[in-house]
């Protein structure tokens, strides 16, 4: 499982979600203190978070203690986005060298579960009742089969690498996955049947063909959420 965050990681997070989003203008003045009293953590991992987003390049400093929103910011979330999806794919790649028997049954009863939600959402919309509560369910099967590719990689550095690059935090990328489904009710169904095909090449120890499913799954998904209004 990844490694438990830290409040450096919780505020590099944040911040880094916030200019991906553009919360956080180009150009918008960021302190130490301020994000410090936001997020009620001391400065301490405030300072090394902002150290972080300055190699990313997402911010320049102006002072000892204040920095400023680079105006490359959508070149710099793009070159970001890129190491997600690789480092997606690269996940998959160890998973399918070292994967377990019942990771790999955990992964298939997880996905069973997410097919009978989708069955009672399909049902639920043509009976016109609500689904708010279904779709949630669904969106925390998918996390959950998620992480658990994730645990099959064995590999905590690579999981903590990932964690990091993300673009989005898990609340953001969440409402945006929710703002989409509300648009269009077969958002993102085109890439689910990838799921299942991703467990049979982690079961045939297959590790091109997973990376190649996880890199088409991730590079799809981001892009989709990023061009969210």
């Amino acid at each position: 499982m990844p490694a438990a965050e830290t409040l450096a990681d919780q505020a590099y997070g944040h911040l880094r979600t916030a200019i991906a989003t553009g919360e956080l203008a180009p150009g918008a003045k960021v302190t130490e203190r301020g994000v410090a009293e936001r997020l009620a953590i001391s400065p301490t991992p405030v300072r090394e978070a902002l150290r972080r987003l300055e190699l990313d390049g997402l911010i320049e400093r102006i002072g000892p203690r204040t920095v400023l929103v680079a105006a490359i910011r959508d070149a710099a979330i793009d070159d970001l986005a890129e190491v997600e999806v690789g480092l997606r794919g690269l996940v998959a790649r160890f998973a399918a060298r070292h994967a377990t028997p019942a990771q790999l049954d955990a992964l298939d009863t997880i996905l069973d579960r997410a097919d009978d939600l989708l069955i009672l959402l399909k049902e639920r919309r043509r009976n016109e009742q609500t689904v708010e509560r279904h779709l949630h369910e669904l969106l925390d099967t998918m996390l959950e089969f998620n992480d658990t590719v994730s645990a099959c990689a064995h590999n905590p550095v690579l999981i903590r690498m990932l964690e990091q690059s993300r673009v989005f935090s898990r609340p953001r990328r969440r409402e945006l996955l929710l703002r989409k489904v509300a648009e269009d009710d077969t958002f993102g169904m085109e890439r689910y049947t990838s799921h299942r095909a991703l467990v049979r090449a982690l079961r045939a120890g297959d590790s091109a063909a997973a990376e190649q499913l996880a890199l088409a799954d991730a590079q799809g998904g981001l892009a989709a959420l990023r061009e969210a209004p």
